[in-house]
């Protein structure tokens, strides 16, 4: 890569939830240390910077903006190109050229994460007898996301690596609050297919899973993914982070960038 370029890495934020723009932080954070880049520079929707405020941070008149969210949506598609004047895959303007890569979950490395973060928070637990669940949001919300979670539950299928792999859901069918009983199998790992550990996957999850009776703390003061296993409905139950905070996630922000075509 070119060191005279800038990255610009947009993420959502929240304005009640300080974990939510986090991994965002911590991917940029990553990529800057690794000098690729002359510039890398976040920016959120819900948090400051804003998405209009980040093309005047950077000097470089070669840019590349890659979304951090989890599939195509409302997001990737219409607020970002708008909020930063966007016209398409390539923005030449001025001196300047930008170019919008695919959301950083749209990508095949996607796949492998999704088994890395799996057999972590599992290790050691025979796969062939492990059912794994990828939690979405659910159409009503986003059906980009649900097709992208259905996917993803296709790839990993084809890897043979588990007894059997489910998509399911927060508020649509296949629910996770039936988590028993959709898994067969005696050891049940659930990975939420969210970018950050947000209010879904540190509070509304854990309780529809059972792991909780009650709204807990923010992630970073909970400690639900660090009580595992779970014993409950007579299953050993495994609760993961979001994807989305994996380590590896900065590789595949980077990969966008590598893979982007004009």
């Amino acid at each position: 890569m070119n060191t005279n370029n800038a990255l610009i890495i947009v993420g959502h934020g929240s304005t009640v939830n300080p974990d939510s723009s986090a991994p965002t932080l911590v991917h940029a954070r990553t990529i800057r240390q690794k000098g690729l880049f002359s510039e890398v520079a976040s920016c959120f929707w819900k948090e400051e910077p804003t998405f209009r405020e980040v093309l005047r941070m950077v000097d470089s008149d070669d840019i590349y903006v890659v979304p951090n969210f989890i599939s195509e949506g409302y997001f990737t598609q219409t607020v970002i190109p708008r909020e930063l004047g966007l016209e398409g895959k390539v923005t030449r303007r001025g001196n300047r050229t930008i170019r919008y890569c695919e959301p950083a979950g749209n990508h095949a490395a996607m796949t492998g994460l999704l088994m890395k973060q799996a057999q972590s928070v599992a290790p050691g637990v025979p796969t062939a007898e492990t059912s794994l669940l990828i939690v979405g949001h659910g159409t009503g919300l986003n059906e980009n996301s649900a097709q992208a979670a259905k996917h993803q539950v296709k790839m990993i299928e084809q890897t043979g690596a588990y007894a059997e792999v489910f998509a399911t859901y927060m508020e649509e069918a296949p629910l996770i609050s039936d988590w028993d009983k959709i898994a067969s199998q005696p050891n049940v790992v659930v990975v939420p297919f969210f970018i950050s550990d947000g209010l879904h996957s540190y509070q509304d999850i854990p309780v529809l899973l059972g792991i909780a009776e009650d709204i807990g703390p923010a992630a970073s003061q909970s400690d639900v993914f660090r009580r595992n296993p779970y014993q409950l409905r007579g299953r050993q139950l495994f609760y993961s982070g979001a994807i989305g905070t994996d380590p590896g996630f900065a590789d595949v922000i980077l990969d966008q960038v590598r893979d982007f075509r004009e």
